[in-house]
């Protein structure tokens, strides 16, 4: 078990919940992100280094006295990624591929990856997908996040880094932010809370594998924690239809609405469900927190954000 972690995005999404998760173990934190939380005031007890993680200097700086890392960070999301792969390239992978250069030299052997289930595969060609799909993804998202994968299964066949890719779903929960980049279900509860419209790529009958965050928090730190290595693929390991969502968001929230349908996007693989069993075997986990739980929780926090400060 490490004695400190640096989670390098720690105050992002789904970093700031496995901060949470590593605090809760006792385990010393050490965060490496580019601002605070967007949501809450820094945590006590958390060392905070706001820097970018493309910087060698800061990163270095970073990397003093830790025993593993959490690597949440990405600068890009699958629906911009295509946009500027330059750029994803330079930000993602040559940043990732110079973190392994630097946990060799500094003799931290542990590392936990944050990969994407939801875009390495590319179309699925079963269902569920297992971690032996074929890779061939259609975002630029998901051919670099493939590259570290396979960058560092490199360094730990040649150097001895122990090493967990986890292949996450679509997280969602409490903290997600409202840009409506990324992240369906917080897109619609903030454009609800906002009294916004909705909208639905194509027909809605596009299947994802959605994870409540917490659980997703989980399965970073039981990694963490193991001596396992290896890919794993982390969601919630059944399908959820984006018009199956609508009904969901609509039970959560008390309200009728009607959605405008759009144009289906190229880049949206139609179903991709993950098979978990690796995951629930090798770390005794399993997802605990069911959809409609989720997307209630959800709208509480959500609304507690938009709700008028007294």
């Amino acid at each position: 078990m490490p004695k400190k972690v640096l989670v390098i995005g720690g105050c992002g999404f789904i970093g700031s919940h496995i901060v949470d998760g590593l605090l809760a173990a006792g385990t010393a934190v050490r965060v490496l992100d580019r601002r605070p939380e967007a949501f809450r005031e820094p945590l006590p007890g958390v060392e905070y280094i706001f820097g970018d993680f493309s910087d060698p200097f800061q990163l270095l700086e970073s990397l003093e006295g830790v025993d593993a890392v959490m690597h949440c960070a990405s600068t890009t999301v699958p629906s911009t990624s295509n946009i500027d792969p330059v750029a994803d390239i330079s930000g993602n992978l040559i940043s990732s591929v110079r973190l392994l250069k630097l946990l060799r030299q500094m003799n931290i052997g542990k590392l936990v990856y944050l990969s994407s289930g939801g875009t390495v595969y590319g179309v699925p060609q079963a269902d569920p997908v297992s971690e032996d799909h074929p890779q061939n993804p259609i975002s630029s998202y998901g051919i670099v996040k493939s590259a570290i994968e396979k960058y560092i299964f490199m360094e730990q066949e040649l150097h001895g880094l122990s090493a967990v890719v986890l292949r996450a779903s679509n997280p969602y929960g409490p903290r997600q932010g409202h840009t409506g980049i990324q992240g369906i279900i917080g897109t619609y509860l903030w454009k609800l809370a906002r009294g916004e419209d909705l909208e639905v790529w194509g027909d809605g009958t596009v299947v994802r594998d959605f994870i409540y965050v917490k659980d997703m928090a989980d399965i970073c730190v039981a990694a963490l924690n193991s001596e396992a290595s290896g890919v794993y693929n982390a969601g919630a390991g059944e399908g959820t239809s984006v018009n199956e969502i609508v009904e969901a968001v609509r039970h959560a929230t008390g309200r009728d609405f009607q959605p405008t349908y759009k144009v289906a996007r190229a880049y949206d693989v139609p179903r991709i469900v993950l098979d978990i069993g690796r995951a629930q075997e090798t770390f005794a986990w399993s997802p605990k927190v069911s959809l409609v739980e989720g997307v209630a929780e959800s709208w509480n926090w959500v609304q507690s954000q938009v709700a008028p400060a007294h």
